[in-house]
């Protein structure tokens, strides 16, 4: 009978400088993956989206989802929350209303002719 070395897999998760918990090696973000498996991707077509990721890497990571649902979902709360705070504070600074039409009406005062 063959036996089969049943070890512990290391969890393909990292938490980089800034605190985002990312994918393996890559860029990826755990952000992207979930909201990739929510949409109804498998970890097939995940890998097809992200190239960088390997298919264990996906499947390891929805896995350690799957049993830690809440504290992932509490997790990205968290991080939508830091999103939108962050958002508020660039439009304080940078005033976005209008810049279409400015970038319109520069454009088509440079045109040549127009």
């Amino acid at each position: 009978m063959v036996t089969l070395p049943l070890m512990p897999v290391a969890l393909p998760l990292r938490v980089d400088d800034v605190g985002v918990v990312r994918v393996g090696p890559t860029r990826v973000t755990l952000d992207t993956l979930v909201g990739s498996y929510r949409d109804g991707n498998t970890a097939e077509e995940i890998v097809q989206q992200y190239p960088a990721l390997a298919l264990a890497d996906v499947h390891a990571a929805i896995a350690y989802y799957l049993t830690h649902q809440p504290d992932v979902d509490s997790y990205l709360q968290e991080r939508q929350r830091d999103a939108a705070d962050t958002r508020r504070q660039v439009e304080q600074v940078c005033d976005q209303r209008g810049m279409r039409e400015r970038l319109l009406a520069r454009q088509t005062a440079q045109k040549p002719g127009i």
